[in-house]
């Protein structure tokens, strides 16, 4: 019935478990779709913070490289609400800071390539020229220190 129910409807299905678990009526749970979600939130909290950084690179590349003076504070405020962003997920979620450079490598390939798409004029660099700790990408504003 229970893994009808995670099928059919699963609003549902998260209030009957929670009501379990609640109860303490263990023999009644659906243990595998339950062990499921949960590694499955870990994994959506890894790939929030991927896609995140992503969107973080292809407006850093935008702002340093793109030069249409007009998009560049809309490009900017982009930059601060995905370091807001990825800011509180990291306070709610600290362990993700073990995963921070992998991260960081997976998501700059994308970007590279999505802004390479997109502005095949412009000319980007293969590797990110500046730090990618997570102090140096959450708060250093690249365009004001570029020098080239």
């Amino acid at each position: 019935m229970t893994d009808s129910l995670y099928y059919s409807d699963f609003l549902l299905w998260t209030k009957d478990t929670v009501t379990k678990l609640l109860q303490r009526d263990y023999d009644h749970l659906d243990w595998e779709n339950l062990i499921q979600e949960i590694a499955d939130l870990g994994n959506a909290y890894r790939d929030e913070l991927e896609s995140r950084l992503e969107v973080l690179f292809e407006h850093y590349l935008k702002r340093l490289y793109v030069p249409f003076p007009d998009a560049f504070n809309g490009w900017e405020r982009t930059i601060r609400e995905q370091r807001r962003r990825i800011k509180r997920r990291l306070q709610k979620t600290p362990s993700l800071r073990a995963f921070w450079d992998t991260a960081v490598a997976q998501a700059w390939q994308y970007a590279r390539e999505a802004v390479g798409e997109d502005y095949p004029q412009c000319q980007f660099p293969e590797q990110w020229q500046y730090g990618t700790d997570i102090d140096t990408l959450l708060t250093v504003n690249f365009w004001e220190i570029r020098t080239t």
